[in-house]
């Protein structure tokens, strides 16, 4: 009764990680609708479970015809989530055949129904980055400096053409984390503490520069506040969410070498030229394939601090959670059980697997590999 009288929410990616906490987040409010891939795993039960190809017109209409027929012509909010991402930073096809045309689509099926609401998951690398000490707000320069920030500009220009009467919100986040990481910049950093890397003391930048973050639960409860307050809010509103702290990569690598090994992490800067040779051995050497891509090398100097005053004084949201006081928590989770903390972050679970020395005998002989090789070359 209660969700029939709030109100019909569909959240896009509804399996996903942001996507499966929102909608428990508002299971006890509102009728929920996942739109989801076929081949996707279904969102949490609190919300059923509809197939969509977002580069498909057929199947677009097919899902609106279901929302329809199931809850009527009136929405009180769309969250959409569902986008392309790879971290090869090379452009695709698919970023503009999901991302951009597929939410295209969305709002044209959008038009045929009583829309109170329509929430677009953008990030805050669609803004130039800025030097330590100053911040970024949602009037500063936009300078998106790969392809999936690059996707996000595109389709934020296509709501704003083409949202017609559907009030939108154009949410730029920065980058979400939670208790047990699930960030792939992030849990990679500590996963090389973790494993005592050579690559762990070295970094191909101002280790004084970082990057904004933002908790899982503070991102549902700011989406949670916009939905409430969606009857409140400007016609077009775009926002800039995350935590007002931003950590440096220094200051990550200390917590985190602290918290591990109980000990000071020294960490040096390094040439960005270095830095991609350690790729290459990871590559070729040691037949990894690298984390670390070239483009990644190429912005390690970018920093982004966010503004949140318009999150303040429109929504009354502050952030209840900080990067530095979760670190511990994370990392006490990895301490607890590194193989499952691996897996949840898709790592390489085996090389933790175990306990005592032969847990360390694969890392320490690639800390030693890498040593030999990166001193051979500065040598050379």
């Amino acid at each position: 009764m209660m969700a029939a009288q709030h109100g019909t929410v569909i959240v896009t990616g509804s399996s996903g990680f942001i996507g499966a906490a929102l909608i428990n987040k508002l299971s006890s409010g509102f009728s929920l609708v996942g739109f989801d891939r076929m081949a996707s795993s279904a969102p949490p039960p609190a919300a059923e479970c509809v197939c969509i190809d977002l580069t498909s017109e057929d199947a677009v209409k097919a899902a609106f015809e279901r929302v329809r027929i199931a809850y009527g012509d009136r929405i009180a909010s769309v969250v959409h989530l569902a986008a392309y991402y790879d971290l090869s930073g090379e452009p695709s096809p698919l970023y503009e055949q999901i991302t951009v045309r597929g939410t295209e689509r969305l709002l044209e099926h959008l038009q045929g129904f009583e829309v109170e609401q329509f929430i677009f998951s953008s990030t805050m690398l669609v803004h130039a980055p800025t030097q330590p000490g100053q911040t970024i707000n949602e009037d500063s320069p936009i300078d998106p400096r790969w392809a999936y920030p690059q996707s996000k500009v595109e389709t934020e220009a296509l709501i704003r053409e083409k949202h017609g009467n559907v009030p939108v919100v154009l949410l730029r986040l920065a980058g979400v984390y939670d208790d047990h990481c699930h960030s792939a910049f992030l849990s990679q950093q500590i996963a090389r503490i973790y494993e005592r890397q050579l690559f762990s003391h070295l970094y191909p930048g101002d280790i004084h520069r970082g990057q904004a973050s933002v908790h899982l639960d503070d991102v549902t409860g700011v989406v949670a506040r916009l939905i409430e307050k969606r009857r409140e809010l400007p016609k077009e509103l775009t926002l800039l969410v995350g935590e007002p702290e931003t950590l440096s990569y220094n200051e990550v690598q200390r917590l985190a070498g602290w918290l591990i090994h109980s000990e000071e992490w020294e960490t040096r800067e390094i040439p960005k030229s270095l830095a991609k040779t350690g790729a290459w051995i990871e590559d070729e050497i040691l037949d990894e394939e690298p984390f670390i891509k070239p483009w990644m090398v190429d912005m390690a100097d970018d920093h982004y601090a966010i503004d949140i005053t318009r999150a303040r004084t429109q929504l009354g949201w502050e952030p209840k959670h900080s990067l530095r006081t979760e670190l511990p928590r994370m990392i006490e989770a990895l301490k607890a059980d590194p193989a499952g903390w691996y897996e949840a972050n898709k790592l390489d679970a085996a090389k933790v697997a175990g306990q005592g020395p032969k847990a360390r005998e694969r890392p320490e002989q690639m800390h030693s590999d890498e040593a030999v090789a990166l001193l051979t070359i500065c040598n050379s």
